[in-house]
């Protein structure tokens, strides 16, 4: 198993914590728009250290660690 970090989109309100806080610079926003019509943020998951401060920032609980299964 290992953490990743999922964004949930729909709860996303483009405050921009997320992309500040990241120690990696590894959250940016992406070109598509939510339901809102925000742009959301996207995670480069080979920058990504899953620390969890992008989840535990988030105002809008759009982002949380997961635990995923290792696909290799």
């Amino acid at each position: 198993m290992a953490l990743k970090i999922k964004v949930l989109s729909q709860y996303c309100k483009s405050c921009g914590y997320c992309v500040h806080f990241c120690p990696k610079e590894a959250i940016a926003f992406g070109k598509e728009r939510n339901g809102l019509g925000v742009f959301y943020p996207v995670v480069d998951e080979e920058k990504c250290i899953s620390c969890g401060i992008c989840a535990t920032v988030c105002p809008d609980a759009a982002l949380e660690l997961r635990e995923e299964e290792n696909n290799g």
